[in-house]
């Protein structure tokens, strides 16, 4: 179910506005900066409010580390085969430190280390069974926190859930700015 592009006068809509403006700067909040993916969610302005508010806090204030955000974001958009969202987060993910060779091999389910591993095996566990094993939460809260090993589940939820929208939804990859912009 592909969403028709929406016109500049719904971009200027007061809820839309109020929405976007958790993510992004007045003047991204726009058809053309916006992003392919903020531009499904405006589509139902009152959703994009709350689950960006939701998702700013997966962003940008979890007490998980980002490097580990990022290895269950890569291996669950990996699992659900949505390439808008590992497009986005390969670049992110190789920001908050994982190297190439991690990438490569997230997608066998192989992880570098004992931790790496075990958030690894907590996204395949969070997806396929929605609870995590006793031998992976054994593994994990030796190395993390509570609110540590809470936001990973919630990292992964949240983002099965978009792999979900922006596959439904026919979400494409960004184009590339124009040199100069």
């Amino acid at each position: 179910m592909r969403l028709a592009e929406l016109s500049e006068s719904h971009w200027d809509d007061a809820d839309v506005q109020r929405a976007l403006a958790q993510m992004l700067p007045e003047e991204r909040r726009n058809a053309r900066d916006a992003g392919n993916a903020l531009a499904m969610l405006v589509h139902h302005p009152k959703l994009a409010r709350v689950f960006l508010r939701f998702n700013v806090h997966l962003l940008y204030g979890s007490a998980l580390p980002a490097h580990l955000r990022e290895l269950a974001v890569l291996r669950t958009a990996h699992r659900r085969g949505c390439e808008y969202e590992w497009a986005h987060h390969v670049t992110m993910g190789k920001e908050a430190g994982l190297t190439d060779d991690d990438i490569s091999d997230l997608q066998h389910g192989t992880g570098r280390d004992e931790l790496y591993q075990a958030v690894l095996d907590a996204t395949d566990e969070l997806d396929e069974k929605t609870r995590l094993s006793a031998a992976t939460e054994a593994v994990l809260t030796k190395h993390l926190d509570e609110q540590q090993v809470m936001d990973l589940v919630f990292t992964v939820g949240c983002y099965c859930m978009l792999a979900m929208a922006f596959n439904t939804f026919g979400v494409e990859l960004d184009e590339e700015p124009e040199s100069g912009r």
